[in-house]
């Protein structure tokens, strides 16, 4: 039997199609980095309990221990509201970027959201900036066509959830994956296993209620900016919608060729 047998027999893997092309979807350790208490996994955490999953993290809010790279195989950088720049509030982001740097070279699997794909960008030397409006609330991105079958595709359109008023220039090499009338890079691969969101995928309603709850004074009025009433009457089936996508995101990172 060879290894792809043996693996298959262990319950170690699964054979999955995405864009034609048969891959494989291999089990991974996954390490996660959180910013604050509120600004969770939330639906990541499901998925990746579904999968059986070794999960560990690093909650920079209680200790800034960070793992050996030959712990994990996969990196989830998560939000927050504080910038990838204030490293002079917030000393251990530059040591986070180093280590996200790190992963990166050693080839590990990556998804930053929000600040954790700002973080990634900074990290590769790209400049992280305030946008030109802030964006909050259910407002749709656009994908964009990637080059070829081996880069994530997202939908021609999805109304997605946002909470960021800053945005980051491509990292070098970086593919562009999606964008927002509000804001042009809201998605990139870089290689063949990291991938940066802008927006929040793994949104649950108690996430957005704990964004609310801590982060309300942002919600002044503005083009892209949605009153507290109006994100929080979301219906149930944009989260399950979001969910999905998130589901495929994942599953194309855990992804190896056959």
């Amino acid at each position: 039997m060879n290894i792809l047998g043996m693996l298959r027999s262990a319950g170690k893997l699964q054979e999955l199609c995405y864009a034609g092309v048969l891959v494989i979807e291999i089990s991974m350790r996954v390490h996660y980095l959180q910013h604050v208490p509120f600004e969770g996994l939330g639906y990541i955490e499901s998925w990746l309990k579904a999968k059986e999953y070794p999960v560990t993290g690093t909650r920079f809010f209680e200790s800034t221990r960070l793992p050996s790279l030959d712990e994990f195989d996969m990196l989830i950088v998560m939000g927050g509201p504080m910038s990838a720049n204030d490293e002079s509030a917030f000393p251990w982001l530059g040591q986070e970027k180093e280590f996200i740097r790190n992963a990166i070279e050693a080839g590990k699997s990556i998804l930053g959201i929000c600040l954790g794909a700002q973080l990634i960008a900074s990290a590769m030397g790209s400049r992280v900036f305030p946008n030109r409006v802030k964006e909050i609330g259910w407002w749709p991105v656009r994908g964009v066509q990637p080059p070829d079958e081996l880069t994530f595709r997202f939908p021609p359109s999805i109304e997605v959830f946002h909470w960021h008023g800053e945005t980051f220039e491509l990292p070098p090499g970086a593919i562009h994956l999606a964008k927002s009338e509000g804001c042009e890079n809201q998605a990139f691969q870089l290689g063949r296993s990291v991938i940066g969101l802008q927006f929040h995928l793994e949104t649950t309603p108690e996430l957005v209620q704990g964004l609310v709850s801590h982060c309300r004074n942002e919600l002044l009025p503005s083009t892209y900016v949605q009153s507290e009433a109006e994100i929080l009457s979301a219906s149930p089936e944009k989260y399950q919608a979001i969910n999905r996508l998130m589901g495929e995101v994942l599953s194309f990172l855990c992804r190896s060729d056959p």
